[in-house]
């Protein structure tokens, strides 16, 4: 199959990248690496991507970014950054996508553990990420030709606790290989409307 990872550069992407090329014929695009670069908080962007790319079997999304911070001090503005980058970011892929797809493809979108283990500062990502996983159960029943929509719901990374570590006491990391295999099952399995909790 041709697959797409938006989001190849970070390291759950390349994990999937790694794990779904063993396979499949990848697509690896980023923010500013990756064979194809693209916005993907601008669907006019995202549209420019898919124009160049072409038809695909299969659609991977590992990227946005959240803004973390006490709920006390949090402003609008800092909530659209979740909301317009891994929320919208994610919908105009699978927007866009469902044009580019052949039939019986997927579309798999990245959500996370907040959206059902809240911590302190991550009321955004609760939110976005909760959003995320209702956008794809919505979604699943109104798709054409068999095109499926899941979402992988990682825990933090081995890889990021340098970064993350504080944020997240008590939580058992996993490694981006491991979570790149539930990536797997979305992309190579038959289900649709799924959370699959990489933990």
């Amino acid at each position: 199959m041709k697959v797409i990872v938006i989001g190849a550069t970070g390291a759950v992407g390349k994990a999937v990248v790694e794990e779904l090329g063993k396979r499949h014929d990848v697509v690896t695009v980023g923010a500013r690496g990756g064979q194809y670069q693209v916005d993907f908080a601008d669907i006019g962007s995202v549209r420019g991507l898919f124009a160049k790319v072409g038809k695909v079997d299969a659609v991977v999304v590992t990227a946005g970014v959240l803004h973390f911070a006490p709920l006390t001090s949090f402003t609008p503005e800092q909530f659209y950054v979740g909301l317009n980058s891994k929320l919208m970011g994610q919908v105009n892929v699978a927007l866009v996508a469902q044009e580019y797809l052949n039939d019986g493809g997927s579309i798999t979108l990245t959500s996370g553990i907040l959206a059902d283990e809240p911590i302190r500062q991550g009321a955004s990502a609760t939110m976005v990420n909760a959003a995320i996983e209702g956008f794809a159960r919505g979604a699943a029943i109104e798709l054409p030709r068999g095109i499926r929509i899941n979402v992988v719901s990682p825990t933090v990374l081995q890889e990021s606790m340098d970064a993350y570590g504080a944020f997240f006491i008590g939580f058992e990391p996993v490694t981006a290989s491991r979570a790149a295999l539930s990536y797997a099952r979305s992309v190579d399995g038959a289900q649709t409307g799924q959370v699959y909790r990489a933990l």
